[in-house]
């Protein structure tokens, strides 16, 4: 066996923050400059945006096919937020795991827990996203000027809850910069595809080493 003969597993990326604190404009950066990064495209009972698209940006299902969804564990994690159901489909993202193509996660923290709890063997890499201040949340919230003032002032209601898990991920990082914050996560990702876990075939390779 030779160091060929070892390849990498995949590496499931979470990343989580209050809405609005830019884990959106983060994930489209790095999925425009990471050819190996893949984005974990959710279902939803909610009705499309403006612009969204299906099967790039959700799959929209009904209340029926998201409660099949459940029941037959097809997702990874599942979460009802304002009223609308979340989900993780679980096929496509062990598929691309096992192909070593890293797949990208943009959930809350109960997603997050989720994750870690279907597939700890996974080691899913878990990043939470501060925003510089409440005051910057909220002037972000209503500069997106996609949701109502209500839902604007429901969204920075849960911030709060939203941030209080910050001390169950492994790496925390404050979005001042967003140039500064891509850059971080961009080598958060480049140290952890090195870690032993994700290298396949690489106990034999040591095995064989050491028999020599």
């Amino acid at each position: 066996m030779s160091p060929a003969d070892i390849r990498r597993r995949g590496v499931m990326l979470v990343l989580s923050s209050p809405s609005g604190a830019g884990k959106s404009s983060i994930a489209r950066r790095l999925l425009k400059e990471d050819n190996n990064l893949w984005m974990s495209v959710s279902v939803t009972t909610r009705p499309p945006r403006p612009g969204e698209v299906e099967g790039k940006d959700y799959f929209f299902v009904d209340d029926a096919r998201y409660t099949g969804m459940v029941a037959e564990n097809e997702l990874l994690e599942h979460a009802t937020v304002f009223g609308y159901s979340y989900g993780t489909p679980r096929k496509p993202v062990d598929d691309s795991l096992n192909a070593g193509r890293d797949v990208l996660f943009d959930v809350d923290w109960q997603g997050a827990q989720q994750l870690s709890q279907s597939a700890p063997n996974a080691h899913p890499v878990t990043v939470f996203l501060l925003p510089p201040s409440m005051a910057e949340l909220h002037e972000r919230l209503k500069r997106r000027a996609q949701d109502s003032a209500e839902v604007v002032a429901r969204r920075m209601a849960r911030a709060a809850n939203e941030i209080s898990h910050w001390a169950e991920y492994d790496y925390v990082l404050v979005n001042d910069d967003l140039d500064a914050c891509v850059d971080k996560v961009r080598a958060i990702l480049r140290v952890e595809r090195m870690r032993r876990f994700y290298q396949v075939g690489l106990s034999e390779y040591v095995s064989r080493l050491l028999a020599v």
